[in-house]
């Protein structure tokens, strides 16, 4: 069989990425190092315990989510919707170590001086190749951690935030190119709008005064909206209708969400202390509330109690309560659940939402969600200045400017990169291979060993 140029490239690609890696100079301790940098007597070993675990339970989400999507889509194609998010753990990684690190948390670009200095990006050869990143903690991104592990715990976001877009046009989407568009939202996208809300002088944190604890503005409005764009771009499928596989693996993919969700939130006070307790609460008590609310609220419709439903639900609310986890309290959190489930299922079972192939309402779900987390955070989140209710209108109007820009620049921005994408290898298969499959067109496996290829498949 002919190997295609685009494969030969993408070789040649990771080829000389890892023999970089081989001849890279190690960086020793310099000026930078010294005025950047804590010493090792600054580490905490609780919370270093804390974040390794953090890690790992935001790492099983990925494979989680792999099993929540592939058991919604049909049975042609369930190897290839879990791959679509498995795979993210391998390019992500890279990207992540190569520039995108730098690109989040490098030394910042922006404009202004001083106090009034905003930043949009990080410098992408701060720590490329993880240059500087080592055993010793940073004095303003990570003060009691080893900086190396800061950098782990924040590419475990970056990994799922590309796998979540996946589930909006599964069924569809040719696996090359898919590959290539996660690497131009995670580098072009992810990086720039992670850095502008996290970093200390970034525009959307310290002028716009956004309050995402653990990531609804940087990963879920991020990939909510690029799944929108997606839609829009690959179009609907030849065949819309479909039968959920396996409800069993979506309920396992709900757990291992669930799960891994306190390492995402609880995780994200960057300590063992009391911040990350209650971020604990919080997450699990506004899942279980939008879970609950979910389920009722179908019955309430005239739809059947589901599974399905119920797993939706609880996902809804985890999204919900991520930017607000370590900032508002136990009651409130059940409010946070209970109204995004309402505004989500609204969504989702509305007319005009069926008017858009969503395969599995990415958008309705991460993006709406997204968008109730960010507006409820900015009406209840604890503090000075933090939000309606403690800080007035004028620290609310700020959040609501700083939800139109993310929306737009993740949107737009998506969708600029879907068609890049597109014109570079087409993202669409074949009608011909959409029909067979994804799982026997793309990666010639199936669930059934009984199938067989109608015709040899354009492998792409």
């Amino acid at each position: 069989m002919k190997i295609e140029r685009r494969w030969i490239i993408s070789f040649i690609v990771i080829s000389i990425v890892c023999i970089t890696g081989a001849f890279w100079p190690t960086v020793t301790e310099n000026s930078y190092v010294l005025s950047e940098f804590g010493t090792l007597d600054h580490i905490v070993p609780a919370d270093v315990a804390w974040m390794l675990t953090s890690c790992c339970l935001v790492l099983i989400m990925t494979p989680g989510l792999s099993f929540f999507y592939g058991g919604m889509v049909g049975r042609k194609n369930v190897i290839s919707t879990m791959l679509q998010s498995f795979i993210c753990l391998g390019v992500v990684t890279l990207l992540w170590v190569v520039v995108g690190f730098s690109l989040a948390f490098g030394e910042p670009v922006g404009f202004g001086s001083g106090d009034h200095f905003y930043s949009f990006f990080g410098n992408p050869t701060t720590f490329a190749f993880m240059d500087y990143v080592g055993v010793l903690p940073h004095k303003q991104l990570a003060s009691t951690i080893p900086f190396m592990l800061f950098a782990l715990f924040q590419m475990k976001f970056a990994i799922i935030a590309p796998a979540i877009i996946t589930g909006s046009f599964a069924e569809r989407v040719r696996f090359i190119s898919y590959l290539l568009f996660i690497s131009l939202f995670t580098i072009f996208i992810y990086a720039p709008l992670c850095h502008s809300v996290w970093y200390p002088t970034g525009v959307l944190g310290s002028y716009f005064g956004v309050k995402d604890f653990a990531g609804g503005t940087v990963v879920h409005m991020s990939s909510g909206f690029a799944a929108l764009a997606g839609v829009l771009v690959l179009g609907k499928r030849k065949n819309s209708d479909h039968i959920p596989t396996n409800i069993p693996f979506v309920l396992l993919g709900t757990g291992m969400l669930w799960f891994g969700w306190f390492g995402f939130n609880a995780g994200s006070a960057l300590a063992a202390n009391g911040t990350a307790a209650m971020a604990f609460a919080t997450t699990t008590t506004a899942s279980a509330a939008a879970m609950l609310t979910w389920v009722f609220f179908d019955r309430m419709n005239g739809r059947k109690v589901s599974a399905l439903g119920a797993c939706i639900g609880a996902v809804v609310g985890l999204v919900s309560i991520t930017p607000a986890a370590g900032y508002v309290s136990v009651p409130e959190s059940m409010f946070f659940g209970f109204i995004t489930a309402l505004v989500s299922n609204s969504v989702v079972n509305c007319r005009f939402s069926k008017r858009f192939d969503d395969t599995l309402d990415v958008f309705a779900c991460h993006g709406v969600g997204g968008i109730m987390g960010m507006i409820l955070t900015a009406i209840f989140a604890h503090g000075e200045n933090a939000s309606l209710l403690h800080g007035g209108w004028n620290v609310f109007a700020h959040h609501m400017m700083a939800l139109v820009l993310v929306s737009i620049f993740t949107f737009f921005g998506a969708y600029f990169f879907f068609k890049v994408t597109n014109f570079i290898i087409p993202l669409r298969v074949s009608e011909e291979n959409e029909h067979i499959g994804l799982d026997l067109s793309q990666h010639d496996e199936t669930l059934d060993p009984k199938l067989k290829p109608i015709t040899e498949p354009h492998y792409g």
